[in-house]
């Protein structure tokens, strides 16, 4: 047994009954009256935690904990970065540009290839688009069935491009369809996935992928490692990197790949794309963000902000405190819990810049901070603060840029 009592040393002192937190030892009677009681371990509650064994004064209690013992896979052979290309109704979306821009800084730390996972139908026209942003490589899956993502098949194909060619690292957005396709993926190989990164590098002694995502609450940033398997996959958040330049002049290297049309089938059936309706710009793809946080102090103030995100053509944006008080809807939320913003300005008014919301929009180009206090902690990642009541600073900037503007 794991652990047992030592009947000869056993007292009956019941020390070990009271370290016990799972009420799982006992004292009885001994063979013998004259000897006096003896602690007893129930093997059903017990679970080898080791409280009792330091609390028996005479070393009575005896714990043997096996060593997990693990096979460890052979990752020998595993070359090159890897970014999911996603696409919708044949269209690239952008965050493939940002990780193939990052996947090509990390390649240069490594010196290996990018190379890009394109699934769909009819794509060709967006090849030459993928290698200017960075790609060396493309595995490009056409087939009308895959015109639109769906599970299993996009999963299928991955896992067998995977088990094929060997990428040490694979990225992808971290999207509905991004978190929904590499997390089966991740399950199916068998290798670790760290979700929602906002940061990643590689360890240059050890030459594995460092993943740094938001943690308890996004109080910390947690710096999470796979060196034991590949590839090392994490999904990456939108707009927290930077693509690269397109350059028309780079070459790269298009490669097909064909399946068995059993591959590609599915058990749910696709019924149709409804298209979301915003009402202003999409915050994810804004180039002006103009948000509001708990200083707004009611839904009807929202309205200024507004007057102002029209004249300067953007989106309202709010922080999480907003939205949990009703005044705006969740889809205008920026932050951990919201979207992840990256736009060239960020006018944040009644903010206080609490991490999580900091997360979600400290990539912009130019945060411009408008709050009446001196210390709030948006300030220090501001690129110009304004110390004021946004109720009238807010205004007078609205009238300002409609009369430089024009409008």
């Amino acid at each position: 047994m794991p652990i047992q009592i030592i009947i000869e040393k056993c007292t009956g002192c019941t020390l070990c009954l009271k370290a016990c937190p799972f009420g799982a030892i006992s004292m009885v009677d001994k063979k013998s009256p004259s000897v006096g009681r003896q602690a007893v371990i129930d093997l059903d509650k017990c679970n080898l935690c080791g409280a009792c064994v330091p609390a028996c004064k005479f070393k009575a209690i005896l714990l043997e904990k096996a060593k997990a013992q693990c096979a460890l896979p052979d990752i020998k052979g595993y070359k090159g970065i890897w970014v999911f290309v996603e696409q919708k109704k044949g269209k690239v979306q952008s965050v493939a540009y940002e990780l193939l821009g990052k996947a090509h800084e990390l390649a240069g730390k490594l010196k290996t290839q990018v190379s890009a996972v394109f699934i769909g139908n009819d794509l060709d026209d967006q090849l030459d688009e993928l290698i200017a942003h960075g790609a060396d490589n493309i595995y490009l899956v056409a087939a009308p069935e895959l015109a639109n993502f769906q599970d299993e098949p996009y999963t299928n194909i991955l896992l067998e491009l995977i088990k094929k060619y060997k990428p040490e690292i694979l990225l992808c957005p971290a999207t509905a369809i991004g978190r929904s396709l590499v997390s089966r993926v991740a399950v199916k190989i068998k290798t670790g996935l760290t979700a929602d990164c906002t940061g990643l590098d590689i360890d240059p002694e050890k030459k594995i992928l460092l993943q740094t995502r938001p943690a308890f609450g996004g109080n910390i940033m947690a710096t999470i490692i796979s060196p034991n398997y590949r590839p090392q996959m994490a999904t990456v958040r939108h707009k927290v990197m930077q693509p690269l330049p397109a350059d028309k002049q780079r070459k790269g290297k298009v490669i097909r790949e064909d399946f068995p049309v059993s591959l590609y089938a599915s058990r749910t059936k696709l019924l149709d794309i409804v298209d979301e309706i915003e009402s202003l710009v999409n915050l994810a793809e804004a180039d002006i963000i103009v948000s509001g946080g708990r200083g707004m102090q009611g839904h009807e103030n929202f309205k200024i902000l507004e007057e102002l995100a029209a004249v300067l053509k953007g989106a309202v944006g709010a922080s999480r405190a907003a939205v949990d008080s009703g005044w705006m809807p969740y889809s205008h939320q920026v932050g951990q819990t919201g979207r992840t913003v990256g736009p060239k300005i960020y006018i944040a008014c009644g903010i206080s810049g609490q991490i999580q919301h900091l997360v979600g929009m400290q990539s912009s180009n130019i945060i411009v901070a408008i709050n009446k206090d001196p210390e709030a902690p948006i300030f220090k990642v501001a690129t110009y603060g304004i110390v004021g009541d946004l109720f009238q600073v807010v205004p007078a900037l609205t009238k300002k840029f409609k009369e430089a503007l024009g409008r």
